[in-house]
């Protein structure tokens, strides 16, 4: 769903200001990283993706959070949608014990984003080493943001971590260094088991199948409908495909307006399938991506309508439970909507920033 907000810190940097490459008050240098740890610390490269695959699913077996990531979505740290910087640490037969991550976004416009994330051995924890590896993170994504396409500009720019709200140690961290959270966000799920209403739409109106050849124009609709939200940029072409590694087109839908000869996008619904994470679960899903209605076409229910499509889909194909996020700040009512409909919180996260 679209996370409209009245007051954004995006609207707070709206103030004359000096160039990125100055605000950006990046280091000459970057901070050294412990090698009394007995770890030799080098930058990460596409070559090491099975070992930082590999330190990834057993940090996630340990701490078994409720997602798993994939083996693709490592390879997705590399590729060229980003602008990436990493370090990782190498113990003297060559395992990788401790990485961080420093990501620019290329396809950002009206503010630029450098995500951070990393992770630590669990047995190597509480030595100093996560804190090093943050120190460097910060360090060198004001690096990074110094030097992008516009730093000689006044566009605002932040650092980015999320943090799940079990995470309390990294959200103390973060803390320490300047972070604070900006967005809060509930992940919920709707058993399917339970009857799902049946939605008409008032003429003109109606959903559709989303197919290849409405994309481009649910892209367009999406950058429109989303254009003044938080953290929100405009789609690109390669960007929206970006987005969407996981689509699933059988459980995507389009409500589309039929009231003149050339029919326009109303709202829309883009769905994933993300198998990885069912184990930790605990049960299937499937999970609502993107969900936006364009302000012409609010108040007229096509957001229930393109739930309860979705919902008949997931539920056709076997999924036990829809599921999605939605931002908790949102003045809308879009938890309302959802509640609704039968959706119940599971969990939450959050979105920390280091603004520019």
């Amino acid at each position: 769903m679209p996370d409209p907000t009245t007051s954004s810190p995006d609207q707070a940097l709206a103030e004359p200001r000096a160039p990125l490459a100055v605000r950006a008050a990046a280091p000459e240098t970057l901070p050294d990283l412990p090698e009394e740890a007995g770890l030799t610390w080098r930058p990460l490269e596409p070559a090491d993706i099975p070992a930082l695959t590999a330190l990834i699913t057993h940090i996630e077996d340990v701490d078994n959070p409720p997602y798993r990531t994939a083996p693709e979505e490592v390879a997705g740290y590399f590729d060229d949608s980003h602008d990436h910087s990493g370090v990782g640490g190498f113990d003297a037969e060559g395992n990788l014990h401790a990485f961080g991550l420093a990501r620019l976004r290329k396809a950002d416009t009206t503010v630029k984003r450098v995500f951070v994330s990393g992770g630590l051995e669990p047995t190597r924890r509480n030595h100093g080493i996560g804190r090093a590896v943050m120190d460097w993170q910060i360090a060198r994504a004001r690096q990074m943001l110094s030097v992008a396409d516009g730093a000689d500009t006044e566009v605002p720019a932040r650092i980015v971590v999320h943090v799940d709200d079990d995470m309390d140690g990294l959200a103390h961290l973060v803390s320490l260094r300047g972070f604070a959270p900006r967005r809060h966000y509930s992940q919920l799920r709707r058993d399917l088991s339970e009857p799902i209403p049946e939605v008409s739409l008032a003429h003109p109106l109606t959903v559709v199948p989303w197919s290849p050849a409405l994309d481009d124009a649910v892209r367009r609709a999406h950058n429109a409908a989303f254009r003044e939200l938080w953290g929100a940029q405009p789609l690109s072409v390669a960007a929206w495909q970006e987005e969407r590694s996981h689509h699933v087109a059988t459980w995507s839908f389009v409500a589309l307006d039929r009231s003149s000869d050339r029919a326009q996008v109303a709202g829309y619904l883009m769905s994933g399938r993300y198998e990885q994470d069912w184990d930790a679960l605990g049960w299937t899903e499937g999970y609502t991506e993107i969900l936006g209605v364009l302000p012409a076409w609010r108040g007229r229910h096509v957001a229930t309508a393109l739930l309860s499509h979705a919902m008949r889909a997931y539920a056709e194909d076997g999924m036990q439970y829809a599921g999605l996020d939605v931002d908790a700040d949102d003045p809308t009512g879009a938890i309302g909507l959802f509640e609704r409909l039968g959706y119940e919180r599971v969990r939450g996260s959050a979105v920390y920033t280091i603004e520019i």
